[in-house]
């Protein structure tokens, strides 16, 4: 049976080389719904420390305000981050696994950004 949340990230798969996307709780790893390749997507305890680990890296060197992406490239795929807030309640990531030779990363990385509210409605 498919989730709310899972149906909304579904539509997220629309975007040209996304393979994998998941709804992951930025505090606990907790991941809320995955839709596409889980793998692809990242898992949800990895992508919180990781994101973790940069923000406080960057208060370390100066950096001030809120994390709002992390993109990660190989040679054959991207790995996309982005920081969602929410009115209440921990902050979330969407984790976006891409085939770097399909996704046009600038404007998969912004249809992502822009649409990731469906996915919270």
């Amino acid at each position: 049976m498919t989730t709310a949340v899972e149906a909304s990230l579904a539509r997220l798969l629309d975007s040209p080389g996304v393979t994998g996307v998941a709804l992951v709780d930025a505090v606990t790893g907790l991941t809320y719904g995955v839709a596409g390749d889980a793998e692809e997507a990242a898992g949800g305890a990895e992508c919180a420390e990781l994101a973790a680990l940069i923000v406080e890296r960057l208060g370390q060197a100066g950096a001030e305000g809120e994390l709002e992406s992390v993109i990660t490239t190989s040679a054959r795929r991207h790995q996309v981050l982005l920081a969602v807030a929410r009115p209440a309640g921990d902050p979330l990531l969407l984790a976006a696994g891409m085939d770097r030779e399909r996704a046009n990363l600038a404007l998969a990385t912004r249809s992502l950004g822009d649409r990731v509210a469906e996915v919270l409605a």
